[in-house]
C-alpha cells in the first residue's frame, strides 16, 4: 500500500478547459500535481501544463487564450516565456449581447458615508485645497507655496481641511496648442480643480508658457473666487513674491474650505477608480476578482466605479464589448483598442512590452495574461460607458476610461474624471498614494500583505486559504464605505500622493 502524500503542493485550476494550472505553492520537480509529475521546478504564481500543448497552440487560462506554445509543451512543464509566445488572433466582441438592465436598490436602502456636500451637488471623501501648475517652470513655486504653509502651522486652525497639496507636473510647454496632448492637459487641470475632494485652487504659471492660464479659464468660463485664484510668476514679480501671493490666497481661502461639514450621503455618490500596478500570477485570481465584487456591490448601490489602463485590458476587451450597454459603446473602446496598435506601432514598440520584469517574475507570461486578469476588476455588471482620458464621468454604473498602464497617469485621468475614492490592487507591492483621492491598498497574496503591512489595507491572499471572493467583496466594499468616511488608508499615513500628479503626455515635445 502506498504511502499518502504529504504536503501536496496546492494549485487552482481556474476554468475546465484550461490547459495549465497555477501554483499555489512552490512545485518540486517530480512532485505530482493532478495525478501528473511535475518536470521541474515551478515557482509559486506560476503555471504549470496538464495536457501536451503541441507548437502553435493556444495556452488557455481563465478558459481563454493567453499565448501561444512556441514549442512543444508537455505535461508537467513549467509555462512561462522561455516556451510560450503572443501573436495576434480573431477576439469575437459579440457587442452588448450580455447587456442587461441594472437593479439598483433604492436610495433609503443604499449604504451611506460621511461626505462633504458641494455646492453643485458633487460629494467629496476628503477636502484638500490644490496648488496646480500650468508648466513645469511654476512646480518649485507651488512648492514653497504650500511648504511655508505647512511650516506656518496655520492648517491647526482648520480642523476640517485635509491639506495643502502641490500637484505639480512635467509639461505645459514646448507642445502643440492645437494637439491632442494640449487638450488632454487642458482636461486634467480643469478635472482636478472640481474634483469634489478639492475644495479652494490656487493655479500658479510661469507667463510665457504654451498652457497659457487666461485661454484655459475662457475655455471653462471660470472666474476668479474667493476659492479660487491664479497667478504667474513673471506678471506678479518673480518668485518670492509670487509665494508671497500663493500663500496669502491661501490663507484668504481657509475660512471658506474649512467651513464644510461632514453629512450622511448614499453609496451612490462615490465613484470608484480601479487600479492595480505590481501584478502577479495570483492577481487575477485573488484581488481583483474580488474588487471586482465590490465593484459589483457599488453598482447595486447606484454607484460608479472607473476600470482603465488600456493596455492592461488588451486580449481581454471582448469580455467588456460583450457587456456594453450598446453597441455604440462597445464599439468605442475597440476604436480605442486599434488607436493603441497604431500608437505603440509607430513609437516601435509592441503591446506585449507592457508585462514588467516584476510582472514576470510573479509569474505573468504575457499582455494577454494579464489583461484578464486586470478586466476582473470591473466585476460583471453592464459597462454603461466609455470615457477619453480625463472626461467628466457622468454615467452611473460600471464605465470605462481610456489611459496608459502606468499606474500614476492613469490614476491621475481617473480623478481628473471625477472619482473620488481609488482601489489598488498589488501583488509585488506597489508603493503608492493618490491625492486629493485616497488609494485602498489591496494585497494579492499573504506574504506581501505581511511583508508591507504599513502599506497595505487588506490582505486578499486568504482567498487561497478558503476565504470567499464574494466574502473578500463585501470586506473591500466596507472599507472604501470607511475609508471614503474619514478613516484614514495606510498611504494616507506614509504621507504618499503629492508626486502622483502625473498627466498624460501624448504627441512630441517640441
Amino acid at each position: 500500500m502506498n504511502a499518502p502524500v504529504l504536503n501536496a503542493p496546492r494549485v487552482v485550476r481556474l476554468n475546465a478547459a484550461d490547459n495549465v494550472v497555477v501554483a499555489v505553492d512552490p512545485i518540486e520537480a517530480g512532485a505530482t500535481v493532478e495525478g501528473i509529475a511535475a518536470r521541474s521546478r515551478v515557482m509559486r504564481g506560476h503555471k504549470m501544463a496538464t495536457a501536451a500543448i503541441p507548437t502553435g497552440a493556444p495556452v488557455l487560462k481563465f478558459g481563454q487564450v493567453i499565448g501561444f506554445a512556441a514549442l512543444d509543451i508537455a505535461p508537467g512543464e513549467w509555462v512561462h516565456e522561455h516556451n510560450v509566445e503572443m501573436h495576434a488572433f480573431a477576439r469575437d466582441y459579440r457587442f452588448a449581447e450580455g447587456a442587461r438592465p441594472e437593479e439598483v436598490l433604492p436610495v433609503e436602502m443604499q449604504a451611506t458615508f460621511q461626505g462633504y456636500r458641494r455646492a453643485n451637488g458633487k460629494v467629496g471623501t476628503r477636502n484638500y485645497i490644490a496648488i496646480l501648475t500650468s508648466v513645469n517652470c511654476s512646480a518649485t513655486v507651488a512648492r514653497f507655496m504650500a511648504e511655508e504653509i505647512v511650516r506656518s502651522g496655520v492648517l491647526r486652525d482648520y480642523p476640517n481641511i485635509d491639506g495643502v497639496i502641490p500637484l505639480v507636473q512635467g509639461g505645459g510647454c514646448a507642445l502643440d496648442v492645437k494637439g491632442e496632448g494640449y487638450e488632454v492637459l487642458k482636461r486634467t487641470q480643469w478635472g482636478y480643480a472640481t474634483n469634489p475632494n478639492v475644495g479652494g485652487v490656487v493655479m500658479v504659471g510661469l507667463g510665457c508658457e504654451g498652457f497659457q492660464i487666461g485661454r484655459w479659464k475662457d475655455a471653462y468660463n471660470v472666474q476668479e473666487s474667493d476659492t479660487f485664484r491664479t497667478m504667474t510668476i513673471q506678471e506678479t514679480g518673480g518668485t518670492r513674491k509670487t509665494v508671497a501671493a500663493g500663500v496669502e490666497a491661501i490663507r484668504a481661502m481657509l475660512p471658506k474650505v474649512n467651513a464644510v461639514r461632514r453629512e450622511t450621503t448614499p453609496a451612490s455618490e462615490l465613484m470608484l477608480a480601479l487600479q492595480c500596478g505590481g501584478s502577479d500570477g495570483y492577481s487575477g485570481i485573488t484581488a481583483n476578482p474580488a474588487l471586482g465584487a465590490a465593484v459589483d456591490e457599488l453598482v447595486r448601490h447606484g454607484g460608479t466605479a472607473i476600470l482603465s489602463e488600456t493596455p492592461e485590458i488588451y486580449g481581454a476587451e471582448h469580455l467588456l464589448t460583450y457587456r456594453a450597454a450598446t453597441r455604440e459603446i462597445g464599439e468605442k473602446l475597440v476604436g480605442m483598442i486599434r488607436w493603441w496598435e497604431d500608437y505603440t506601432a509607430r513609437n516601435k514598440m509592441e503591446m506585449n512590452n507592457n508585462p514588467s520584469p516584476g510582472n514576470k517574475l510573479g509569474g505573468l507570461t504575457t499582455i494577454l495574461e494579464k489583461s484578464l486578469g486586470a478586466a476582473a476588476k470591473g466585476g460583471t455588471r453592464t459597462m454603461t460607458g466609455v470615457y477619453h482620458y480625463a472626461e467628466p464621468v457622468d454615467a452611473k454604473g460600471f464605465v470605462y476610461m481610456d489611459t496608459p498602464g502606468y499606474d500614476p497617469v492613469s490614476a491621475t485621468g481617473q480623478v481628473a474624471g471625477g472619482a473620488n475614492v481609488l482601489c489598488f490592487t498589488t501583488g509585488r507591492g506597489s508603493a503608492y498614494g493618490c491625492k486629493p483621492t485616497p488609494s485602498i491598498k489591496l494585497a494579492t497574496n499573504s506574504d506581501i500583505y505581511r511583508r508591507m503591512i504599513d502599506d497595505m489595507d487588506i490582505n486578499c491572499g486568504d482567498i487561497l486559504d478558503g476565504v470567499s471572493i464574494e466574502e473578500k467583496g463585501r470586506e473591500i466594499f466596507a472599507k472604501v464605505l470607511a475609508v471614503a468616511s474619514g478613516e484614514r488608508s495606510k498611504s494616507e499615513e506614509l504621507g504618499y500622493g503629492d508626486a502622483e500628479f502625473v498627466p498624460w503626455q501624448i504627441g512630441a515635445t517640441m
